[in-house]
C-alpha cells in the first residue's frame, strides 16, 4: 500500500463521516482528490462504487426516517437527471460545469445562512424540476450530493429526515448511473480495484462513526453546518477547476 493509498483511505473515512452528517460528501471529497491521479472521468466512475456501498449502509440505518412524498417527487426525478448526466459525462466534460456548480453551492449556503433561502420552496412540479437538475449536474460533474442537500433544505425537513431522504435519492441516482459508468469505463475501474477497496473500507468506517452524531444535532445547528459545508464545497470546486 502506497502513501497515496493511505491518504485516500483517510480521506475516505472523513468523507463517509461527513456524508453521515450532511447527506453528501463522498463524491464531493473523493472525486476531486482522485481526479489528480486518474483524471476526472475515471475518478467519477471509480468513486461510484464506494459511494454505492456507503449510501446503502447509511440508508439501512435511516430507512424509517425517509419522507416518501419528497422521495417520489424529488428523488425519482433526481435519478432520471443522474442517468442523463452520466450519459453526458461519458462523452463530454467541461470545467465550466464545475465552476457553475460551485457557484450554485456557494449561493445556496449563503442563502441559508442569511435566511433568504428559507423563503424559497419547491411546491408541486418544482420539486420534480429541482430533482432533475440536481441529478443532471451530479451525473455530469460527479458532485451531486451538495446541490441535492441544498435543494432538500427547501422542504423544511428535520436533520434525520433530510439526510435519510437525500440518501434514498442518492441510491436511486447511483442505480441509474453506475451501469453507465461500468459500460463506458469498466476496464479502467477493474484496473483500479485496490483503490476501490481502500476507498470502500474507508467510507464505511466513516459512515458508521458519523451516524450517531447526526441524531444529536439540533435542527438550527444542522442547517448552519450544512450551509457552511455547501459554501466550502463550492469554493473547493471553483478553485479546483481553476487550477
Amino acid at each position: 500500500m502506497t502513501i497515496v493509498d493511505v491518504g485516500l483511505g483517510l480521506l475516505a473515512v472523513l468523507a463517509g463521516a461527513v456524508a453521515a452528517l450532511a447527506g453528501f460528501g463522498i463524491g464531493s471529497l473523493l472525486t476531486p482528490a482522485l481526479s489528480v491521479v486518474l483524471g476526472t472521468k475515471i475518478a467519477v466512475a471509480v468513486v461510484a462504487i464506494p459511494h454505492v456501498a456507503a449510501t446503502a449502509v447509511r440508508l439501512w440505518g435511516l430507512r424509517d426516517a425517509i419522507d416518501l412524498s419528497v422521495l417520489r417527487r424529488f428523488g425519482l426525478a433526481s435519478a432520471v437527471g443522474g442517468l442523463i448526466g452520466a450519459l453526458v459525462n461519458a462523452v463530454f466534460a467541461s470545467s465550466a460545469l464545475g465552476v457553475f456548480l460551485g457557484l450554485l453551492l456557494v449561493f445556496a449556503g449563503l442563502s441559508e445562512l442569511s435566511g433568504f433561502g428559507r423563503r424559497l420552496r419547491f411546491p408541486g412540479p418544482w420539486a420534480i424540476v429541482a430533482g432533475v437538475l440536481s441529478g443532471l449536474f451530479g451525473g455530469m460533474v460527479g458532485n451531486q450530493g451538495g446541490i441535492r442537500s441544498a435543494a432538500l433544505l427547501r422542504f423544511e425537513l428535520s436533520p434525520t429526515v433530510l439526510v435519510a431522504t437525500a440518501t434514498a435519492s442518492a441510491l436511486l441516482v447511483d442505480a441509474a448511473r453506475l451501469p453507465i459508468y461500468v459500460a463506458t469505463s469498466g476496464p479502467e475501474m477493474v484496473a483500479r480495484a485496490p483503490t476501490v477497496v481502500v476507498l470502500t473500507i474507508g467510507v464505511l468506517v466513516g459512515t458508521i462513526a458519523g451516524a450517531p452524531i447526526l441524531r444529536r444535532l439540533p435542527p438550527d445547528l444542522f442547517r448552519r453546518l450544512l450551509a457552511a459545508l455547501l459554501i466550502v464545497l463550492g469554493i473547493v470546486l471553483i478553485v479546483g477547476v481553476g487550477r
